[in-house]
């Protein structure tokens, strides 16, 4: 027979608990465990009057961005919509079933104002971050750096071209960020090449066609990884050239050590790390061992000698060609105010030209000069150091365990869904980064430790 639903009298009372309906293995309640925010209030209570109306409890703001990241929603207005429903979600961030989720208007005044003058994410990043380190997560030896380019939100069809700028009634809040940014060597001072064109919307995003299809505007997250477990222990923001990358990698290194007294032995990074003067100050300033793949364009097509045929003598400071003649810098005394270091940072060694005219591999070296020159870097000891180090095991292992960065920024444009972002300018850039990966390491977390579900009674 088929029932029908009946309808009783309401009840007077109900007794309903959140944690008895959100499941024991829901992600949120592994990556409770971890959310440290105990000394918000007190970093945040210089940037709030003491009169008025009581604000939004700003733990409430943080902890539904942090729900948004981890779950991928980037929308602030379905964000309030989904804290609203959700059960787990209301759990988290300690609603209740009657707690008013704000208005998503509230995020961005907090935003732009309090949360960027108290540089609020980047210590949230920095908690989260000390936990994994406290949880042995964080070995400290080898590090890896990279980069990847993320869209910003403009629209290349409405870009004006980059030669006569922007246009003098432009303004905005990212025109003013990319104002206050210019003479950053991560952002506008990161390399003197005119961009083609330029984005009125927000500015200090960068025309490019790095990823070999139609150009777009983009920034740069840059990720500073331990090879441990793949914890992120630095993000940058920076625009999309390469020069602004490296940039962000000296300032992530340096920003840990700091920071977090961390100082790895070794850093794996792709060729784009390997400029002379980028090795230079890992070897040299920093005492790091670079597992990195050079830039050497020293090699010949042509059939005759590269550099790497030329055996350079420290000690002498010279080098022996092929042949067993010497080349030399200087074969004349100079004066005492001579300058050692040349203007372009690059020695140069020449050979006889009585040893070249007489040498029978001349077809080989030089066939179509007098003598032959080989140049040599003045960072070129930096540089022997990594091409030492190419040539051993740990290097092959760490080329290998590289590739966890590049896994996560997969996990960050995939699962997270930051492959646009949705806030302009320098400072939400930051922002998105930071946020996205402080909940890259806290679901790094609640995976790489289980929670400890109590046992069923008897």
């Amino acid at each position: 027979m088929m029932g029908e639903r009946r309808v009783d009298q309401a009840a007077l009372f109900y007794t309903f608990s959140l944690e008895d309906h959100v499941p024991a293995n829901h992600l949120l309640r592994s990556i409770d465990r971890f959310v440290e925010l105990e000394g918000l209030r007190a970093h945040l209570a210089p940037f709030y009057s003491a009169m008025g109306r009581p604000s939004i409890d700003p733990e409430l703001l943080i902890r539904m961005l942090l729900v948004g990241y981890c779950f991928g929603i980037r929308s602030e207005r379905r964000l309030c919509e989904e804290v609203h429903l959700n059960l787990a979600y209301r759990c988290f961030c300690r609603l209740g079933l009657e707690g008013v989720v704000p208005d998503h208007s509230t995020f961005s005044k907090n935003r732009h104002g309090r949360f960027r003058e108290s540089d609020l994410l980047r210590q949230l990043f920095d908690t989260v971050l000390r936990r994994c380190m406290s949880e042995g997560l964080v070995g400290g030896e080898g590090f890896a750096v990279d980069a990847s380019l993320i869209k910003a939100e403009a629209n290349r069809e409405r870009s004006v071209p980059g030669d006569p700028g922007l246009p003098p009634e432009a303004s905005s809040r990212a025109i003013d960020e990319y104002l206050a940014v210019l003479d950053d060597a991560a952002f506008g001072a990161a390399t003197p090449v005119t961009p083609k064109f330029i984005s009125p919307v927000d500015p200090a995003a960068r025309w490019t066609a790095a990823n070999k299809g139609p150009a777009f505007f983009a920034y740069a997250t840059n990720y500073l990884i331990d090879l441990e477990h793949a914890v992120i222990v630095d993000v940058e923001a920076s625009t999309a050239v390469r020069p602004a990358e490296l940039t962000a990698a000296r300032t992530m290194i340096e920003r840990v050590r700091e920071r977090h007294d961390l100082h790895p032995d070794h850093l794996a990074a792709d060729t784009a790390y390997g400029s002379a003067e980028m090795l230079e100050w890992l070897v040299n300033d920093q005492g790091i061992a670079p597992h990195i793949t050079i830039i050497d364009k020293s090699g010949r097509t042509d059939g005759t000698f590269s550099r790497a045929d030329f055996t350079y003598d420290r000690a002498a400071d010279l080098y022996r060609c092929p042949g067993g003649k010497e080349l030399k810098q200087y074969r004349r005394a100079f004066r005492a105010d001579h300058p050692d270091t040349p203007p372009d940072d690059t020695y140069r060694y020449r050979a006889s030209k009585i040893d070249c005219d007489a040498c029978a591999l001349k077809p080989n070296c030089c066939p179509n000069g007098p003598a032959r020159k080989v140049t040599r870097s003045i960072h070129e000891g930096a540089r022997d150091v990594a091409r030492d180090i190419a040539r051993t095991d740990a290097y092959v292992t760490s080329r290998r365990e590289r590739k966890k960065v590049e896994m996560l920024f997969a996990h960050l444009k995939r699962i997270l869904r930051l492959d646009r972002l949705r806030l302009r300018g320098p400072c939400g850039a930051r922002d998105e980064f930071l946020l996205a990966a402080t909940a890259q390491n806290l679901r790094k977390m609640a995976r790489l430790i289980p929670l400890q579900t109590a046992p069923a009674p008897a």
